[in-house]
């Protein structure tokens, strides 16, 4: 993402009831859901998992950011933002039904947004007038979470909340009653998950082993703060703009009915990383906390 752009067109948005701050914000509909993962399982096909894919058509098993351009490999995006051909995706969740099938539960465009299914995706500067935030470089990668994790762990700005019919702005993101574990009563404006990438680099790697280690967050930054809060620690002191994903999951009772029209429950898909890759890939694991990503 080259954050001129951002820049150029920073627009004024209000986040579920946080202060207001300049940021971007856009829809990306989904492009495909396959088992693909050129991050964690390059090269693999299928991959040990299912995702559900944005972005630029280019997406592929093997991108390795030295062969494979995104922008001049994508000749179109599934993103409103069209001058971003940067690939996003998540994990996937499933209704089990009492015969034992399992049904894909889909995704929902925000309100106010339109999209097919998809996620929601804010690129947000620094408040502090004072802080240098410098851009996400080519080919920078990262991922955010633990997909292994059987019950709730350390997850900086990883939560979800059941979500009323229409309008939400009286909660700030990730307080009460957010919570890690997704939420086990009937949500009629379905399930809102919410990712948010570290903000500090060490400035030399653009991407580590794990493809976290070269990232961290700010010490003292707050789970519900908006943009890059806290300082950086000496180990990684390079300000990056905080890039944060909305998934909303349609847990409808239409969305739940199979075809021999039995109820169904919903079920936290287990062994499913959801990498956001600056290709970008959230969303991973039974509790929905690791999201990865690389940049054009």
């Amino acid at each position: 993402m080259q954050w001129i752009l951002i820049v150029l067109t920073l627009l004024v948005q209000h986040v579920s009831g946080q202060a207001m701050a300049p940021m971007l914000r856009f829809s990306c509909s989904q492009l495909v859901v396959d088992r693909l993962d050129p991050l964690v399982n390059p090269g693999v096909v299928p991959s040990p998992h299912i995702h559900q894919i944005v972005g630029g058509n280019s997406f592929q098993p093997s991108m390795d950011h030295e062969t494979h351009d995104l922008v001049t490999k994508s000749t179109c995006t599934s993103c409103t933002f069209s001058e971003d051909f940067s690939n996003y995706w998540t994990a996937v969740l499933y209704f089990r039904a009492r015969n034992g099938t399992f049904k894909r539960v889909p995704q929902l465009a925000e309100e106010g947004l339109r999209a097919n299914g998809g996620i929601t995706v804010y690129y947000i500067p620094s408040t502090n007038s004072n802080k240098t935030v410098t851009a996400f470089k080519p080919g920078f990668r990262m991922l955010v979470g633990d997909a292994s994790l059987q019950s709730p762990g350390i997850a900086h700005k990883v939560c979800h909340r059941c979500m009323p019919l229409t309008g939400d702005n009286s909660n700030i993101n990730c307080g009460a009653p957010d919570a890690q574990t997704l939420p086990g009563k009937p949500c009629v404006g379905g399930i809102r998950s919410i990712i948010t990438f570290p903000t500090c680099w060490d400035g030399k790697n653009l991407d580590s082993p794990d493809h976290e280690s070269h990232v961290a967050y700010g010490v003292g930054a707050k789970e519900n703060d908006v943009g890059p809060t806290g300082t950086c620690p000496e180990s990684h002191p390079v300000v990056l703009p905080q890039l944060m994903y909305e998934v909303l999951w349609d847990v409808s009772l239409e969305s739940r009915i199979d075809t021999c029209g039995l109820c169904a429950r919903l079920l936290k898909q287990k062994l499913i990383p959801t990498d956001s890759i600056l290709y970008k890939r959230p969303l991973a694991g039974r509790w929905l906390t690791a999201i990865c990503l690389e940049y054009w």
